[in-house]
């Protein structure tokens, strides 16, 4: 019996400040069909090129399955996916949630969300991806222990995106980050990650353009993202709430209030060079469709 079609969102981490910690979703979809077969079979389409047997969403459904002690029948998954890959933007995290999600709808939601991310977030390591992939909209977690809290949708407000493109590979990313920083620097971040869900609880969303200030990841992952320090400023000057780097990079997000792209999107032009630009409103935890 063929489930109906499964809708999983791109995110974004980090949000600048709260590194590992905060995350956003985006109107930007993974759509995934699976049926019963004889063996595992992955019809891709979409970004990039992926294949066989052994990709993110049954590498995600078997680890569901193993979760519920279940054994994980074959199965026929076919992929669309729009999420630009190595991009930050969410990509691994929502394949990784679609195959959870796939062991949850077959076992009859014996998992449920919170189990669907808790599963993810365990094969992912980055809860501030999963969480709003699973939850949609604003969402602050943990991966030990397992703990997501979505937070307030503000009302009126869209995603620029410019999205360069070269890739950064998360390993790469993380490899440039030091093991120790100074204390200014964390306590710098501490208290604009706190800002955070702050703005969006009162609606003082001008605070967001300090609360996106970042000293822990992005000053040290520059280098592999030429100009994007200055795109960042760039973008806030043009009247942008908040700018920083997706996840790993190299996608750089500004959040805007409708009606007010097109200056950040002019000042986003010379970044994103033979890229792309995006322009996408919050997007919605993953979600089910009949065919």
């Amino acid at each position: 019996m063929c489930m109906p079609r499964l809708f999983v969102p791109a995110t974004l981490a980090n949000l600048g400040s709260g590194f590992d910690a905060l995350g956003v979703a985006l109107d930007l979809y993974l759509e995934v069909e699976a049926e019963p077969a004889r063996e595992d079979v992955f019809i891709y389409e979409g970004e990039g090129q992926v294949e066989g047997p052994d990709n993110l969403v049954h590498e995600g459904y078997r680890a569901g399955m193993r979760a519920l002690s279940l054994a994980p029948e074959p199965l026929r998954i076919r992929a669309f996916n729009p999420i630009p890959l190595a991009r930050g933007m969410g990509s691994s995290s929502a394949a990784l949630v679609a195959g959870v999600a796939l062991a949850d709808r077959a076992s009859g939601g014996q998992l449920g969300r919170e189990g669907v991310f808790r599963v993810a977030a365990g094969l992912e390591g980055h809860p501030d991806n999963v969480a709003p992939a699973v939850y949609g909209g604003f969402v602050a977690a943990l991966a030990d222990p397992p703990l997501a809290i979505p937070l307030p949708r503000p009302e009126g407000v869209r995603f620029v995106l410019a999205v360069p493109p070269y890739e950064v590979p998360t390993p790469l990313a993380r490899a440039t980050l030091p093991e120790a920083v100074p204390l200014r620097d964390a306590v710098f971040n501490l208290a604009r990650s706190a800002l955070w869900p702050a703005a969006l609880f009162s609606g003082r969303l001008e605070a967001l353009k300090e609360a996106c200030r970042d000293r822990l990841h992005q000053p040290h992952r520059a280098h592999l993202m030429p100009g994007v320090l200055e795109a960042l400023e760039g973008a806030l000057e043009a009247g942008a709430l908040a700018a920083f780097i997706g996840g790993a990079g190299p996608t750089m997000a500004a959040l805007v209030r409708a009606g007010a792209e097109e200056p950040v999107v002019r000042a986003l032009e010379g970044y994103r060079g033979q890229g792309r630009i995006l322009i996408l409103d919050i997007g919605e935890g993953f979600f089910w469709k009949e065919n």
